[in-house]
């Protein structure tokens, strides 16, 4: 983890990205942002119900694929374990 960022990354390549997620990360480093592409967010591992919302949407559980459309607001909101997820920029 960085000071910056809240999770652990490991580059890919070609726009991918792996991100861990500790269990005992603090709920105020997980802030609202956007992103400047469109992005997939599959999951890899989920421990704890992680979830995932959108601006003026109501969470839902991290799993399977999620697709972030660029400049829209969304947050994780923390589980009680690990989170890993990889992301897929789409440039």
């Amino acid at each position: 983890m960085t000071k910056n960022n809240p999770y652990k990354e490991t580059n890919l390549g070609k726009s991918q990205y792996v991100r861990e997620f500790d269990s005992n990360i603090d709920q105020s480093e997980l802030e609202w942002h956007l992103d400047e592409e469109d992005r997939f967010v599959d999951v890899i591992e989920n421990k704890g119900g992680w979830l995932f919302q959108i601006d003026n949407q109501l969470p839902i559980l991290l799993e399977g694929r999620i697709f972030i459309p660029k400049e829209t607001y969304h947050r994780v909101i923390k589980g009680k374990g690990k989170l890993i997820v990889k992301i897929v920029k789409l440039t």
